[in-house]
């Protein structure tokens, strides 16, 4: 029946379309500013958006191509009866086309080095310890089931002190600067991933791994896990404040520890009171 092959038409024509339409969608676009959705914040974003859209591209012409030739031959080949009840058509089988397998197989093999070479430098300069910021270390974060604990620096500007600020899922750092901060996991494997940066890395139990990031616009944004941790994954959803100068962060930083002085004070009087 050739309506199946109208129907496989209708549903690549439909996904093509949805690709052709989505750039020109903030609402399906890539995560940015609600207001400037077509502006990264962030300086390596606009590295991986490059490798995203070569990748997006090369695999649009692929999925077009396939699709194209899919339609044709369910259309072309269909299973069609004869006034004798015989098919018109009897199967014919073959073992294959060696040349059409070494084509198919040389030409993603290319693809695949290609894009191997053209993700190095922007791979080294986000990933390799070798290119980490010399900055202060500005938090150190524990994925746990099911949060984050961000530990940041107090007064001292060390960590592991007795002035380390705590909070939880409630990550804050300063417009157009490095955020430098040392990603831990107590648990499971989580996923750290802050979508308007486009960065992304997992958190692995028993590892320390130094994940570097910044923004060129002051406003919230998301901090979620993208490794399916346990049954409240879901819950790993946390906030991202970027402050406008390090006077506002500093204000914040200070009240919050002003509020974490007091709740120990208090549950230390309760303590004593019991």
């Amino acid at each position: 029946m050739r309506y199946w092959s109208i129907l496989f038409a209708v549903a690549a024509v439909f996904s093509v379309g949805a690709f052709v339409y989505a750039p020109f969608s903030a609402d399906w676009w890539l995560p940015n500013v609600a207001g400037d959705p077509y502006h990264v914040v962030s300086t390596f974003g606009k590295e991986i958006d490059s490798l995203y859209f070569i990748i997006l591209g090369i695999t649009g012409v692929a999925f077009i191509g396939t699709q194209i030739v899919l339609v044709w031959v369910q259309y072309r080949y269909v299973d069609e009866i004869g006034p004798d009840g015989k098919p018109v058509r009897p199967a014919q089988y073959f073992h294959g086309s060696q040349r059409l397998e070494v084509v198919w197989t040389i030409i993603p093999a290319a693809i695949l080095v290609f894009l191997a070479l053209y993700q190095m430098d922007t791979w080294a300069s986000i990933k390799l310890r070798s290119a980490t910021p010399r900055v202060p270390v500005l938090a150190e974060i524990t994925g746990r089931q099911f949060q984050w604990v961000i530990k940041y620096p107090g007064p001292d500007g060390k960590l592991n002190t007795a002035d380390d600020l705590f909070t939880v899922s409630d990550l804050h750092f300063v417009k157009n600067q490095t955020a430098l901060i040392q990603l831990k996991s107590s648990d499971v494997l989580h996923s750290f991933f802050l979508p308007q940066m486009r960065i992304k890395q997992d958190a692995v139990p028993g590892m320390t791994i130094p994940v570097w990031f910044d923004a060129d616009t002051a406003g919230h944004y998301e901090l979620v896990c993208a490794e399916l941790c346990g049954w409240g994954h879901y819950k790993m959803r946390g906030h991202v404040t970027v402050h406008e100068t390090e006077e506002e962060f500093q204000k914040w930083q200070a009240d919050q520890l002003a509020e974490q002085n007091r709740s120990q004070l208090s549950m230390a009087s309760e303590s004593q009171g019991r």
